[in-house]
């Protein structure tokens, strides 16, 4: 069925469950503020379904942060407030003013180019907005997950100049972050070794982001490795008939290796599908 027809039905389904009389108990009770919690959680889905690779999770996925983002904006319209034809409106809107390159005169020589536009017409959307000038960084919301933040922060500063001059600077620094690291833990203080551990963490985010390589997706995509792999080595050791639990960390060790010698090799240039070789604008 065509999108319009799907998405007429979808509305007409909330419609039901939120309805006074005869709607879900649940679902008539919800406001958008209680839905934020459940807008993260699917919105953390559908990234993990699309990171795994599977089309048919990710469609479930998106459906399921659709309804939630469908009750809100129907929740919003009974409220008085704004209806989902007006947010449609708004997006749409704001995409044409942020691509003159696409629906206007305005020539893009590349990429680099294209980022500076759209910063600067983001940039006077806000100052109209809030009726004030707005710094370098007044866009990067404060909520953002830290590692996407820091990496929003960087290239933030990087496109008015405030970063390394080259790379090799980058990695300097992340070694004597380290090395204060270690000074801190040997201090004994917590703050500190709290302190230079974020620092750490900070300049790391900026080699990535050099590299074309979003620190948050690459430590997603480590987790899952590492999910994968312990449970295969529980497996592994199920099937011959040991204790995982009491196996020394030299036997664990040897069943990692097993497990890891057992993975198929990743293609060349196909290892990092989660990075991107440009700054993404944010919306």
């Amino acid at each position: 069925m065509k999108e319009q027809e799907q998405l007429t039905r979808f509305m007409d389904v909330v419609d039901q469950l939120i309805d006074p009389q005869k709607g879900c108990p649940w679902d008539k009770e919800q406001t958008p503020l209680s839905m934020c919690e459940y807008l993260i959680e699917e919105c953390h889905e559908l990234v993990d379904a699309i990171r795994s690779r599977k089309p048919g999770h990710a469609c479930d996925e998106m459906g399921d942060l659709l309804f939630v983002l469908l009750l809100i904006a129907r929740r919003y319209e009974l409220d008085g407030q704004f209806s989902l034809g007006d947010a449609l409106k708004m997006g749409a809107d704001k995409m044409v003013r942020r691509h003159p390159h696409v629906f206007g005169d305005t020539q893009c020589s590349g990429i680099d180019d294209l980022m500076r536009n759209w910063a600067a017409i983001k940039k006077a959307e806000k100052e109209q907005e809030q009726g004030a000038a707005q710094g370098v960084l007044a866009s990067v919301p404060t909520g953002l997950p830290p590692l996407t933040k820091a990496y929003r922060l960087h290239a933030k500063a990087a496109g008015v100049g405030f970063t390394w001059d080259e790379d090799e600077e980058v990695e300097r620094q992340v070694e004597a972050e380290w090395l204060e690291l270690l000074d801190a833990r040997a201090s004994g203080s917590d703050a500190a070794k709290e302190h230079e551990l974020g620092d750490l963490l900070f300049t790391l985010v900026e080699l990535g982001r050099r590299m074309g390589i979003k620190a948050g997706a690459a430590a997603d995509a480590a987790a899952n490795r590492f999910r994968t792999r312990f449970e295969a080595m529980e497996a592994l050791a199920l099937a011959k008939g040991l204790d995982f639990k009491a196996l020394s960390l030299d036997e664990k060790d040897e069943l990692w290796n097993e497990v890891k010698a057992a993975e198929p090799r990743e293609a060349p240039g196909q290892a990092v599908d989660f990075a991107e070789p440009v700054d993404t604008p944010e919306a």
